[in-house]
Order: structure tokens, then sequence, then C-alpha cells
């Protein structure tokens, strides 16, 4: 509430700190002069680059920076990474491999079948200047700690347990002196129901997982990872600097139920004396929790060519509160894997 100190003052700056924090928003923001577009503006070239870094892994993402300069010389950055002022709307944005979004995201798929031999690349026309242009090309690199998990389904959690009801309120007495007659005793409260045990979760999944060097001049490890259910991922592995573990887990087990909670007990009649109170009821025990599901199975098919590198592939099991099997290997030629 606006107090009465406040009066026009108040009033005159609320629609001001309105605008303000709108001002990110569009044309508010151009309007107010915080944001910027620049179909009106004498541009004559545009650049960009990639924040934090100027190449992308499969899976992960950039944001554009891009810098108009115009004819006089002076230049103008974008909002976001840049920390400039002009709005992404001022381009129009297209691109290969790669996908950008109206934001200046740019991110590439995590399937390497997409990227694999090709360009990625942004490409940037100003918005009122057609004619200026510029392209961005974005490296693709396969030289990181690429994970894949298959574990089994969690188990499934406890029902929590029931509350008490709550005992009775005793019957008034009276508490004329002339006349005098105890109150009632309350009810005991009942007790809380114990909560469910969880259910132990579910084996890890069985994987088949197939190994082989790409073609060309790289030295890049093709794998492709095959859980149940017909889920398969792929990956393209640098073994300079770059590896991949897999794991086929137990499924966690499911939590225990909460155990119900005790009925209250009924007050005590109004009386000469009073009634006693009746106990209020005992809580419900927590279900146990479930235990881990047993580890999977992980059998390797690996190409002889591949073999040098099997030291960039790490696989484990674990299920029950233990290590499981060592994954599988079996060293055999495997085709392309795409």
């Amino acid at each position: 509430m606006i107090s009465a100190r406040m009066g026009s003052a108040a009033i005159l700056v609320l629609p001001a700190l309105v605008m303000l924090t709108l001002a990110g928003c569009g044309s508010v923001g151009v309007a107010l002069g915080m944001r910027t577009r620049l179909d009106k503006l004498p541009v004559t070239a545009v650049s960009a680059t990639l924040s934090p870094q100027s190449s992308l892994n499969p899976g992960k993402s950039g944001r554009l920076v891009i810098v108009a300069t115009g004819s006089d010389g002076k230049t103008w950055t974008t909002v976001g990474a840049g920390h400039g002022t002009v709005l992404f709307d001022s381009f129009e944005l297209e691109s290969t491999v790669v996908k950008v979004n109206s934001s200046g995201v740019v991110a590439l798929p995590a399937d390497p079948r997409v990227s694999s031999g090709k360009s990625a690349r942004v490409h940037i026309t100003v918005v009122g200047h057609p004619d200026i242009q510029a392209d961005l090309d974005v490296p693709v690199k396969y030289n990181v700690a690429f994970v894949a998990h298959f574990p089994g389904a969690s188990g499934n959690d406890g029902f929590s347990g029931t509350d008490g009801l709550s005992g009775v309120d005793g019957t008034p007495g009276s508490m004329d002196l002339s006349n005098p007659q105890a109150g009632g005793s309350g009810g005991n409260g009942s007790n809380g129901s114990d909560g469910g045990s969880g259910g132990d979760g579910f084996p890890g999944q069985p994987i088949h997982v197939w190994v082989t060097m790409q073609a060309g001049p790289e030295h890049l490890i093709q794998v492709r990872a095959q859980g149940s259910g017909n889920r398969e991922e792929f990956f393209l592995v640098d073994p300079d600097g770059g590896s991949l573990s897999i794991d086929a887990n137990g499924g966690e087990g499911g939590r225990g139920g909460k155990g119900g909670r005790g009925g209250r007990g009924g007050s005590g009649g109004i009386g000469s004396p009073n009634g006693v109170s009746g106990s209020s009821g005992m809580d419900g025990s927590d279900g146990l929790p479930g235990s881990e599901g047993p580890p999977g199975k992980i059998i390797v098919a690996i190409d002889p060519a591949a073999e040098t590198y099997r030291d960039k592939l790490h696989f484990s099991t674990h299920g029950r509160g233990r290590a499981g099997p060592a994954a599988e290997f079996h060293t055999e030629s495997v085709s392309p894997l795409w």
C-alpha cells in the first residue's frame, strides 16, 4: 500500500519502474533507448563469434556474439553474451548441422551422425540490409568425456501410512458449587499405521556395444550402444583427449512410505474436576527403502583396429551394493556404424 506521505511522487515513480522492468522486452526497450535494432542504422559490415568457446561438442551449445559496424566505424553488439544492446531480431539466422534459436543460442545435436564429416555453420543477414551478411564456421570437437547411462528402472515408492483418528472429547460436567460434576475423560487417539516398504530396483539393462574406427585421416572411434527396448546411442570419440564411459547399474530402490501420524487424544471435559485428556496415538513407522537392483551385463564387440584405444572406453556395472561383472569383450570385425 502507498502511504499518504509518498502520495503523488510514488504514483509517478511506479510507471517508470514498470517501464524499466519491461525494458528488455523488444520494442519497449528500443523506445526507452536501452535496446537497439539495426534496420534504420547505417550498417556496412557484420561479424560473429561463439561464446564461451569457438567450438562445440555433441550435445553442447554456445551463444552468438554478433558485432555490426557502421559507416562511421561505430559498432553495435548483441545482447546476452555480447553484453550489448542489439536485439537478435535484427538478424535472419540460418544454420547448417547446428541449430540456432531466436535468442542466439547455437546447439549441436548429441548424435554424431548429424555432424560427422560435415561443416557446421551459421549464416547471418542483417534485417533491413540484405546485402550485409556473414558466415560463422563452428568447429566440431569430439575430444571430451562422453557418458551414457543404462540403469534399471527404480523401484516403486512405498505407500504412506494412514493417520490415526483423534480421540473423542470428554463430556462436560458441572462447576456448580452446589452440584459439582466431574468432566468426562477424553478418548485416546488411535495409532497411525506404518508406511509401506519401497520396492526393489530393477536390473540394469543388458547392453551391447560395437566399437570400430572411422575411416578417414583423423583417428576417431565410432561407438554404438544398444540397451533394452531398442534404445541406442551413438558416439564419436577423439582418443586424443576424449573418452567414453557406459554403465548398466541396477535401479534405485523405492523410498519407504511415511508412517501415519498418531491421532490426537480427546480433550477432557470441563467440570469439577475437569476430565482427563486422552493420550495421543503413536506415530506409525516409516517403511523401509527398497534395495538397489542387480547389475546389468555389458557385451562389447571391438574391431581389431580399435583395440589400441581400448583404454579410452570405460564400462561399469553396480548393483545390490557391490560392483557387478566386468564387461565381456569380443575382438571381431565391426563394420562402420554409419
